[in-house]
C-alpha cells in the first residue's frame, strides 16, 4: 500500500526550486571540483545527525577523529561518531532500496552502542518528550511486513524521488523498528535515497539546518501522525534541502581558488565571453574576484583579451 499523503501547492513549488538549484550545483561542478569543501560538509552532516541525538563532541573533535587523532571526550560519544564515519564511508556501496543493506548500515551505525544492532525490535515502544508520551509504535510483531511494504514503496518508479526520499524517512520514523537509532537512520538512509540520483546529497549537510531548530523537525513529525499522513513533514524537509542547496551555492563558490574557477569555466566554454559572462556563472562572485580571475588567466596565457572596459572580450587559448 502507498503511504498516504498529499501534493499541496508549496511542495510543487519547492520541489520546482530544489530541482532548479541541483542544476546549478551539477553545472558547476561545485562539489566534485573541491575535495574540502566535500570533508567539511560530510563532517557537518555527521556531527549535526548525532548532535540531534545527544551527542556532545564539537566538529572540530569530529574532524580530529576523521583524521585519526586522539579526542578527549565521553567514549559512547566517539563510538558514535566513529560509528558514523565508517557507514558514511560506504554510502556509494549500499543500496537504497535493499532491507539488507539498510539493516547493515544500522549493525555499523549501532556497533556496540545497543545489544541487537542491525535487528528490528521485538517489543513494543513509545517516544516520550519530558513526561509525556507522543508516539505509541506499532507492536514488534508488526515491524518486519511493515518494513518490507515500505521497501517495496522505495522500488516504485513513478514516484518522484525527492518526495520518496521525505515519505520514507516519515514512515521509518513513525514504524520506528528498532531499539534505538531510528532518528540517525531516517536521516541516513534519506540522504541514500537522493544521492542515488543526485550525487550532490552525499556532501550536502541538511542536517544541520534541522540541528539549528528540532523542534520544528519534531513538531511537523507530530503533526503528521495527527494528521495520518506525512504531508506535513514532506514540506517541512523540503524546505530544509532547498535552504540547504541555497547555502551550498552561495559559499561553493567562494571556496573555490580562482584557478579552480576558471577551469571549471573553461570546461563549458563556448566561443568569447565577458565578465558578466563569467560572473553569471558564478552568481556569488563579487566583481573584483571576477576581474582577479580573469587578469590572472590572461596573465597565465590561458585567455585572450581585446576591448576595454565593458566592452573587453575573453576567448579560450588554443
Amino acid at each position: 500500500m502507498k503511504p498516504p499523503y498529499d501534493i499541496t501547492p508549496r511542495i510543487l513549488v519547492l520541489i520546482a526550486s530544489i530541482s532548479e538549484k541541483v542544476g546549478a550545483v551539477n553545472a558547476q561542478y561545485l562539489v566534485p571540483a573541491n575535495p574540502t569543501l566535500r570533508k567539511q560538509n560530510q563532517i557537518k552532516t555527521i556531527h549535526a545527525s548525532l548532535h540531534i541525538e545527544g551527542n556532545t563532541l564539537s566538529e572540530d573533535q569530529v574532524t580530529a577523529l576523521l583524521e585519526n587523532k586522539r579526542v578527549i571526550g565521553p567514549k559512547k560519544d566517539v563510538a558514535e561518531v566513529m560509528n558514523a564515519l565508517s557507514v558514511y564511508q560506504k554510502l556509494q556501496i549500499l543500496s537504497y532500496s535493499s532491507e539488507k543493506d539498510f539493516l547493515k548500515a544500522h549493525r555499523l551505525l549501532m556497533k556496540g552502542l545497543i545489544t541487537n544492532a542491525g535487528n528490528y525490535r521485538t517489543k513494543g515502544v513509545g517516544i516520550v518528550k519530558g513526561s509525556q508520551i507522543t508516539h505509541v509504535a506499532p507492536p514488534g510483531e508488526r515491524v518486519p511486513g511493515l518494513m518490507k511494504e515500505l521497501f517495496k514503496y522505495l522500488k516504485d518508479p513513478s514516484e518522484l524521488v525527492f518526495i520518496k526520499s521525505c515519505v520514507f524517512h516519515y514512515e521509518m520514523e513513525f514504524i520506528h523498528p528498532f531499539a534505538d537509532g531510528n532518528g540517525r537512520m531516517g536521516r541516513l538512509w534519506q540522504t541514500l535515497i537522493l544521492m542515488n540520483s543526485f550525487p550532490v546529497f552525499q556532501f550536502l549537510p541538511f542536517e544541520t539546518l534541522i540541528a539549528k531548530n528540532q523542534e520544528a523537525y519534531y513538531r511537523s513529525l507530530a503533526v503528521s501522525d495527527k494528521e495520518g499522513k506525512s504531508t506535513r513533514f514532506i514540506e517541512y524537509l523540503l524546505q530544509i534541502i532547498d535552504k540547504a542547496l541555497d547555502d551550498l551555492l552561495k559559499t561553493a563558490s567562494k571556496r573555490l581558488t580562482g584557478g579552480q574557477r576558471m577551469q571549471l569555466f573553461l570546461e563549458q566554454l563556448t566561443g568569447t565571453f565577458s565578465r558578466k559572462d563569467y560572473m553569471q556563472h558564478f552568481k556569488e562572485l563579487s566583481s573584483a574576484s571576477a576581474s582577479r580571475d580573469l587578469k590572472a588567466s590572461v596573465e597565465q596565457g590561458l585567455l585572450q583579451k581585446w576591448g576595454d572596459k565593458k566592452l573587453t572580450k575573453y576567448k579560450k587559448m588554443p
